[in-house]
């Protein structure tokens, strides 16, 4: 990729970009609350079954849908297909508040004009907007989504800094190769089976205490 472009990809998902995505834990706070997530195997568990079956690979799906929509109804059909997989009211607050406050700054930093959009669909848009290579794009998404994610297991469960470190460097393999594998896939392919992740988000929704929106 080009210097330019890499660098953009690099602010796009780094964690100084304002979408709040630290307050999110995707469910895994009420797994480490029921005892499932104690220590890193475990995490590391939860979070390769999310990459594989849950948000992760159906993430990158939209995200190509998005990318290829060739108008704004098109966009929109990819969006509310983003929203209906929305497994809680709470990961559908996570992805539309993502989106809403990631597409707000791409509007107005790079200078486009996107309507509020599921936060991977968003990120479709953008990338086709800015003219950017998707599969890049995608794997800097999975490896966004697996540091945030650890980053909220380290304060959780809690793993040290460099337990952390070492599931992010032993995912980055599978973040490259979901993205060659599901950017080819159309919107009919999407099947999520985490289920255990999916009731987690359902489960915090009344959780007692909770550090994490989700």
């Amino acid at each position: 990729m080009p210097a330019p472009s890499l660098l953009t990809l690099a602010q796009w998902f780094s964690p100084a970009f304002p979408i709040g995505a630290f307050s999110f834990s995707h469910g895994l706070e009420a797994m480490v609350q029921s005892g499932a997530v104690t220590e890193a195997a475990t995490f590391r568990g939860w979070i390769d079954t999310v990459l594989h079956h849950g948000a992760g690979r159906s993430d990158l799906i939209l995200m190509a849908a998005a990318f290829r929509a060739d108008s704004a109804a098109a966009l929109q059909e990819v969006d509310a297909e983003a929203q209906a997989l929305a497994a809680s009211a709470e990961r559908l607050t996570e992805t539309e508040e993502q989106g809403r406050s990631f597409v707000r700054t791409i509007n107005q930093v790079w200078d486009t004009d996107l309507p509020p959009l599921c936060y991977p669909v968003a990120i479709g848009a953008a990338a086709r907007a800015c003219d950017l290579p998707l599969a890049p794009v995608a794997q800097m998404y999975l490896h966004a989504l697996v540091s945030n994610l650890t980053s909220a297991a380290i304060r959780l469960v809690p793993l040290g800094q460099t337990e952390g470190q070492a599931i992010i460097r032993a995912l980055a393999p599978l973040c490259e190769t979901l993205s060659h594998s599901a950017l080819e896939q159309p919107l009919d392919a999407i099947g999520n089976c985490a289920f255990l992740a999916d009731i987690a988000s359902m489960q915090h929704e009344t959780q007692y205490s909770r550090m994490f929106r989700s």
